[in-house]
C-alpha cells in the first residue's frame, strides 16, 4: 500500500487577497504526514507561493499535481490532499431557470479558479479500492467535491431536515455537535484564540477577484457578470475544464444563433445553438455577445481550447448541474459550510505563527490522539475545538457511508 500526498498553500503575498497562514499549514501537515502517518518525503508534493524553490500553486500546476497523484495511484493506495487558501463561489451566469446553484471554487495563486466540478472529475478517476482524502481549509468549502454525500454539516438543502427531525441517518450528528459546542463555549471561554488573534477571511469576494483580474490584464471592462469568459480569456488552454465547458456552450450558441461564424461550431458537441437559438445568450446579456463577437473578429481561433472540450450537454455548463451517481472514493473534510467563511489567524506576538483555523485544530487533535482518529471523530472534535476557541465556522464531512468511521488518512 502506497501513501501519496499533494499539499497546497496560497498566501497571495503582495496582492489584495493576501493571507498569512497557508504556507505554514502546509509545512506542518508535511511534518505530520511523515512523523505520524509514515509518508515518505519523496511521495509528498508541495505547492506554495512563498518560496520560489517550490512549485508555484497556479491553477495549471495544482491540476497537474492532482492528476498525477491520481494517475499514479493503485488499488489500496492512500491519497491525501490538503488545500489551504482562499475559496470563492461563482454564481450562475447562464440565466436559465434550472441553473440555480453555485460553483464552489478554490483559488490558485494566479486566480485560475478550480471548481467543485473539476475536483469531482478528478475524484471519479481514483482507482477502485483506493481512496482520496481532501482537507480544504478555505471558505465555502462545504461540498467542494461536487455531490459528495453530506455526513456532518448543514450545506445540503434537500433531505437534511428530515434526517435531523426523525433522528435517523448521520445528518442528526450535526445537531448533536452544535448542542455540545454551545455547552463547551462557556466552559472554555478563557481559551478564546479567535479573540486573541488578527483574523482574515479566507473568502475571496468576487469584486476583489475582478480587481485582481483587471490588474493582471489591464482590461477595466471586467465585471462580476463576465468572470467566466474573462477567466477563459486570460488562461485559454490552461483554463479549468468547467470554464472551458461553459465557454463551449456559450460559443456554440453564439455561432448558431448570431450568424457570426455560423456553421463553424453551431452543431459541434452540444448542439446548444440549434436547441436554443438566441435565447440562451439573450438571457445572459448583451455584454457576453459583444465580448464573443469582438474576440472572434480579432482571432478566428480564439475559442479553440473550449471547442475541443468534450461536453455532454448544456447542463455541464451549469453551476447546479447534477451527476448520475455519487462519488465513492472521495472524502472531503471542509473548513466550513458552503455558505460560510474560514479564518486565517495571526496570533498575538507571544503566541504561535499564523495558521488556518481548521488546519490548526486538526494538528491539535492529531497530537492529542496520536493520529488514531476516525473521519467522523476528527470533524466532531474540530467543530467542538473551533467553537470553544471562538471561531464561528463549522467544519463538515462529505463522503460515502463506508468512509465515515474509517481512520483519518490511513
Amino acid at each position: 500500500m502506497g501513501k501519496k500526498a499533494v499539499l497546497i498553500g496560497c498566501n497571495y503575498t503582495g496582492t489584495k487577497a493576501e493571507l498569512k497562514g497557508c504556507s505554514n499549514d502546509v509545512k506542518k501537515m508535511q511534518r505530520c504526514l511523515i512523523d505520524r502517518y509514515g509518508f515518505s518525503e519523496g511521495d509528498i508534493k508541495i505547492l506554495i507561493d512563498t518560496d520560489d524553490s517550490y512549485t508555484q500553486p497556479t491553477g495549471r500546476n495544482i491540476r497537474n499535481a492532482l492528476a498525477l497523484l491520481i494517475k499514479s495511484a493503485e488499488t489500496g493506495d492512500v491519497l491525501f490532499v490538503h488545500y489551504s487558501g482562499h475559496g470563492t463561489r461563482l454564481p450562475a451566469e447562464t440565466g436559465e431557470e434550472d441553473d440555480t446553484g453555485y460553483d464552489e471554487c478554490i483559488v490558485p495563486c494566479d486566480m485560475n479558479l478550480i471548481t467543485d466540478d473539476d475536483i469531482r472529475e478528478l475524484v471519479d478517476k481514483v482507482p477502485k479500492g483506493c481512496r482520496i482524502t481532501f482537507v480544504s481549509d478555505s471558505c465555502h468549502s462545504g461540498g467542494l467535491i461536487d455531490d459528495a454525500k453530506e455526513q456532518i454539516g448543514e450545506s445540503c438543502k434537500d433531505d437534511c431536515e428530515d434526517k435531523e427531525e426523525n433522528g435517523s441517518g448521520l445528518g442528526f450528528v450535526g445537531t448533536i455537535i452544535q448542542k455540545t459546542g454551545d455547552a463547551l463555549q462557556s466552559a472554555f471561554s478563557h481559551d478564546n484564540i479567535a479573540e486573541d488573534s488578527t483574523l482574515t477571511n479566507r473568502s475571496l469576494p468576487l469584486d476583489t477577484l475582478v480587481d485582481i483580474l483587471k490588474q493582471k490584464t489591464g482590461n477595466h471592462n471586467i465585471n462580476v457578470g463576465n468572470v467566466r469568459p474573462t477567466l477563459f480569456d486570460v488562461f485559454g488552454e490552461d483554463s479549468t475544464p468547467k470554464i472551458k465547458k461553459f465557454m463551449k456552450v456559450l460559443m456554440d450558441t453564439f455561432k448558431g444563433g448570431s450568424g457570426a461564424g455560423a456553421g463553424a461550431g453551431a452543431g459541434a458537441g452540444t448542439g446548444a445553438g440549434a436547441e436554443d437559438g438566441g435565447g440562451f445568450l439573450g438571457k445572459i446579456g448583451v455584454l457576453a455577445q459583444d465580448f464573443l463577437k469582438e474576440k472572434f473578429e480579432n482571432n478566428a481561433d480564439y475559442g479553440k481550447p473550449a471547442m475541443e472540450t468534450e461536453v455532454g450537454g448544456k447542463q455541464d455548463a451549469y453551476a447546479g448541474s447534477k451527476k448520475n451517481k455519487l462519488p465513492e472514493n472521495g472524502i472531503l473534510i471542509s473548513g466550513c459550510q458552503s455558505d460560510q467563511t474560514s479564518a486565517d489567524a495571526t496570533p498575538s506576538a507571544d503566541r504561535a505563527e499564523p495558521f488556518g483555523a481548521l488546519s490548526h485544530a486538526i494538528q491539535m487533535i492529531i497530537q492529542e490522539t496520536d493520529g488514531k482518529v476516525s473521519n467522523r471523530e476528527l470533524v466532531v472534535k474540530a467543530r467542538n475545538s473551533l467553537k470553544k476557541q471562538g471561531f464561528k465556522q463549522r467544519p463538515g464531512l462529505y463522503c460515502d457511508d463506508k468512509h465515515v468511521d474509517s481512520p483519518f488518512i490511513c
